[in-house]
């Protein structure tokens, strides 16, 4: 049925010219609350977060560093969304590969300079995990986050042909090669890196285009199917997974790491619960100060709680939300399938980040790792959540409304059935 559809809808927007028009400024204003929020919540905590630093390392760290550095990053953002807001489309579908490519190539040199060859002044490593490139006073830059682009608009152009070629549920020309793909990035995300967070957003991002596509129930319950074995593997071959489920069902008796595992969780909702009603007020956070971990980023959302409360929490949850409504309803009013694709890979990205951290805070599932969209500090992530939204947003402007796309499909149906012609319609023109 949803094959149809997007065949459908594919048919239609031949009948109509896509032309631009007046985008969605809507995604532009949501993601702006959003970004000045974070920047307002790292203005208050970066003081506190630079003194635990401090302490700990025995540096000296400002106070201002991390809200600068933020702001530098969210200018770097600001500049992607503007670049592929309005950079043709058609050169970006065509080198998507070239990105993959380079995104994989980049997590490889990641790995060899960190796992192999231990040289720290360019491979940054937690626990045995390298995940980022370390730029001295550039910051550091996270490969793993120019995969997942990679993947999202890749994958988009090569499910939109299959489409096309009526080959979407094809094994040899589509299951296959979208195994291996989707294979051998998880490989390097989740067994190399050790990125469980990273790995399930772009598993979030590729079941979201599967959906669209159209993939039937037989192909999609076996992928279904390989998809939980997979990950039922990734996670017993790695220790600290099981640690982390262990800390989930047991409360953290299992080991010293459950034990800081437990300890995250239980003080990311003590900070939640400390909030109340309308929260402690910013700048007045307590768990900022050292009890709660990765108060900046994974943390983020206990932090908001913390300082603005239950009222403040819901409110950031419907600009999220309608950030997230906007998005869903480009992608459906969207005629071309690489456009839609695309859009609903977005969608999905976001949508895992969002579920995933929230619920992690809320002790709902494991700690993943998985920081909140455009809140959390961090440069590489929020560069590319930008990137993507800024393609969203240019293809708002080739939308269409669903009057005019429920009309052309009509039209397209009314030809192939012969519709509007009656029976004796040819004999009569003949008098």
């Amino acid at each position: 049925m949803m094959k149809r559809a997007v065949q459908v809808a594919s048919n239609a927007s031949r009948s109509i010219a896509q032309r631009a028009h007046r985008p969605d400024y809507r995604i532009i204003v949501l993601m702006g609350i959003l970004m000045m929020v974070g920047l307002i919540v790292m203005y208050a905590i970066g003081p506190q977060r630079a003194k635990v630093l401090n302490n700990a390392t025995g540096g000296s760290v400002s106070d201002t560093y991390f809200v600068i550095k933020q702001m530098v990053s969210l200018c770097i953002a600001l500049v992607a969304f503007a670049f592929f807001a309005f950079a043709p489309l058609k050169l970006l579908r065509l080198h998507s590969g070239k990105v993959v490519v380079a995104g994989l190539i980049a997590c490889g040199l990641l790995f060899i300079f960190g796992n192999l060859l231990h040289v720290s002044a360019i491979a940054q490593c937690t626990y045995g995990a390298c995940r980022w490139f370390e730029l001295g006073p550039l910051g550091s830059f996270q490969p793993a986050e120019l995969l997942k682009f990679g993947i999202l608009i890749f994958l988009a152009r090569f499910l939109a042909e299959r489409i096309s070629a009526g080959k979407v549920n094809d094994w040899q020309e589509t299951v296959w090669p979208l195994i291996l793909i989707t294979g051998i990035s998880m490989l390097i995300v989740i067994v190399l890196q050790r990125d469980m967070g990273t790995g399930i957003s772009m598993i979030s991002i590729i079941t979201s285009m599967l959906l669209v596509a159209g993939i039937n129930r037989q192909v999609g319950t076996k992928l279904l199917i390989g998809l939980l074995v997979a990950g039922v593997l990734m996670i017993v071959s790695a220790p600290h997974r099981i640690e982390r489920i262990a800390t989930f069902f047991r409360g953290g008796e299992s080991s010293a790491q459950a034990n800081d595992q437990d300890y995250h969780i239980r003080h990311a909702m003590i900070a939640i619960g400390s909030g109340g009603l309308t929260g402690v007020g910013i700048g007045n956070s307590v768990q900022a100060t050292g009890y709660l971990p990765e108060t900046i980023n994974d943390s983020m959302f206990a932090i908001l709680g913390e300082m603005f409360g239950f009222l403040g929490l819901i409110c950031l949850l419907l600009v999220i939300t309608a950030l997230l409504v906007r998005i869903l309803r480009v992608a459906d009013a969207s005629l071309d399938p690489w456009m839609r694709l695309l859009v609903i890979g977005v969608f999905g990205w976001l949508t895992a980040h969002v579920i995933l951290n929230i619920a992690s805070m809320t002790g709902l599932i494991p700690l993943t790792g998985i920081t909140l969209p455009l809140l959390s500090f961090g440069g590489t992530s929020i560069i590319f959540i930008t990137a993507a939204l800024g393609i969203v947003f240019q293809i708002s402007r080739f939308t269409v409304h669903k009057s005019r796309l429920k009309e052309a499909a009509n039209a397209h149906t009314d030809r192939r059935r012969g519709i509007g012609r009656t029976r004796d319609a040819d004999r009569r023109s003949t008098w």
